[in-house]
């Protein structure tokens, strides 16, 4: 299974991107897809997750601003963020379970003060 991030780029404060990852086959096979971020020197972090029933879990400092969603017909997952702070410069990855996780490539998003 291939996972193919896009979307990021360079966005000033309060401004919004929309992240989408592609995957190789179907995603209904998943148990679960979400996006993580990891920013130079930390950790990398869950931002977003989607079960296969739609469930989302969102990380507290992106409730209200960031919204996952995906679309099973392209075997797509999206990542809507808006109102988007210089906190949330990071490269974004995307991750799909099944029995094992799958790691996409990432896409470095920039928000600038």
């Amino acid at each position: 299974v291939q996972l193919q991030a896009s979307g990021g780029g360079l966005v000033q404060a309060g401004g919004s991107l929309r992240l989408s990852c592609v995957a190789s086959g179907s995603i209904l096979s998943f148990d679960d897809m979400g996006w993580y971020r990891q920013a130079p020197g930390n950790k990398r972090e869950l931002v977003a997750e989607i079960t296969s029933g739609g469930v989302t879990n969102y990380a507290e400092s992106v409730k209200g601003r960031f919204t996952i969603s995906r679309d099973n017909a392209k075997n797509t997952i999206f990542l809507q963020m808006n109102s988007l702070k210089p906190e949330d410069t990071a490269v974004y990855y995307c991750n799909a379970y099944a029995y094992r996780a799958y790691w996409g490539t990432g896409t470095q998003v920039t928000v600038s003060s």
